[in-house]
Order: C-alpha cells, then structure tokens, then sequence
C-alpha cells in the first residue's frame, strides 16, 4: 500500500468517524449476518462478514475489545471483507447477560466490562475453539485462519495462539502477551503486535514478551507507533482523533493488511 493510499485512509477517517459506524454497516455492499455457534452447551452469537471475490478466501475471526462485541467491532469484519476476507467477530458474552441475551443486553459500558474481566480463561478458549473450528467448514472459506484482537481482545488473540496449532497467524493489538515459558513454547504461528507509544501500561511488558519469544525461538514482531494511546485503531476513527492516533490507525490497517497477505501466501 502506497503512502497515497495512507493518506485517503486518514481522509477517510476524519470523514467516516466513530458516529457513522452503523451506517457504514448497513450500508455495506457485501454480505454481513448473524450465525449462531455451538460452544458445548452453549450458543455464540458472531458476526459474520463475507468479501465479494471469486475464488474461495482466508478467514479471520476478530476479538473484540473489552466494550464487548461493539458496532465498531462488528465494523472491523466489513472493512476486512472489503479487502477480501471472511471476517467472523463472536459475542464472548453471549448468553452470559441477565436475560440470557449477549453484549447489547447489559445495558452499559461498565457492565460489560465488568462481564468481560470475569470470562474464564477456559470458556473463551473453548469459544474461540467453536468459531475457528466452524469457519474453515463455511463453502467460502479456503480453511485457512488467523486470528486479530484489540485491548482485552489482543490479549486474548496472543493467549489463544498459545492454545491453537493451526493459526496461520495472530494479530495483537495493544494486548499483552502470555507470561509463562510452558504457554509460550506452544504458539505455532508468528505474532505481530501493534502497540501505541504512548501506552505505557502495555507497551512497557513488549521487551519481557521479546525476549519469552526469543528464548523460545518464534515469531514476534511488535511495532509501536509514536505519539498513539491506547486502543488507536478505535480512537483514530472518532472525529476529533488525535492526528497520532489517525496516524497510527491508518498504519495499522496498512500493515495488518500486508501481513495478512503474507501469513496466506500473497
């Protein structure tokens, strides 16, 4: 991607901004729905977004953030599917509300965070299980898949790597990484994260993360993009972004793009 293209993102973003999420989604010319997923005893809900291309494609299941699967979460499959990628984003709180409902039936930010942070380990392990294994089965999928994360979601894409052989690659987007020798001697894929310089509280566990990684002999290739805080990719859509955070948002895309291709032979 050109640095002219770059720059139509960062038009674009100041344009499009956070209140035009909805209407991007409903606008959008490619397919979007609501599929269900078996998790054991349980139902996933996920968003699912299919490219418009003619031979069949790489998948990408998206994490969402800890707000839950947002709108802006559900935008990130659309944008991926935009540049031909079967993108599939699972609610983690899917039936966990007090009305059996997911992210939407809490009423609030805070409690969903707080619904977030008290996910066990091993149902979101064995959720993401459900979503990976169900969309290589889709007659458009190609079989190959990665996984990408933001915030809470990164650290879970990192943790989830740890716990799947058959990634082709993990995406970690300001989210921490496993602190364990045992956990990271099972990751099978490369990790390239995307950190705000400007996040310390994240950022500052990259070179402990480095060097785990190194010991162990994979793939770990973190960039961090001066001057951006903390959740860019979010916060570089919102009209009044910090031109950092735009910066950062429209480098991002540029980069996970490019590595996407790589990780699926392109």
């Amino acid at each position: 991607m050109k640095t002219s293209l770059v720059l139509f993102l960062l038009t674009a973003t100041v344009a499009f901004g956070q209140p035009a999420v909805k209407s991007r989604l409903e606008n959008s010319p490619r397919h979007l729905e609501w599929v269900k997923v078996k998790s054991g005893s349980r139902e996933i809900a996920c968003f699912i977004a299919y490219p418009e291309v003619k031979d069949k494609a790489p998948a990408v299941v998206v994490i969402h953030e800890i707000f839950g699967l947002s709108d802006w979460a559900r935008s990130v499959t659309d944008q991926l599917a935009e540049h031909g990628y079967i993108a599939i984003a699972p609610d983690l709180l899917s039936g966990m509300a007090p009305g059996g409902g997911g992210t939407s039936e809490f009423g609030g930010r805070d409690a969903v965070t707080k619904a977030v942070m008290s996910l066990s380990p091993d149902q979101v392990t064995a959720d993401l299980n459900a979503v990976a294994g169900y969309v290589p089965g889709l007659s458009a999928c190609n079989g190959r898949v990665s996984v990408g994360g933001f915030c809470w979601g990164g650290s879970q894409a990192f943790r989830y790597a740890t716990n799947n052989p058959h990634l082709r690659a993990a995406f970690v987007f300001y989210g921490t990484g496993p602190e364990r020798p045992e956990d990271i001697a099972r990751i099978n894929c490369p990790i390239y994260g995307f950190y705000g310089g400007n996040d310390a509280r994240v950022s500052a566990t990259v070179p402990g993360t480095t060097q785990l990684m190194q010991a162990a002999g994979k793939t770990y290739e973190p960039v961090s993009y001066e001057g951006a805080g903390h959740g860019f990719m979010r916060a570089g859509e919102e009209n009044n972004a910090l031109p950092a955070n735009q910066q950062a948002m429209a480098e991002g895309w540029k980069r996970w793009l490019e590595l996407l291709a790589r990780a699926n032979g392109g």
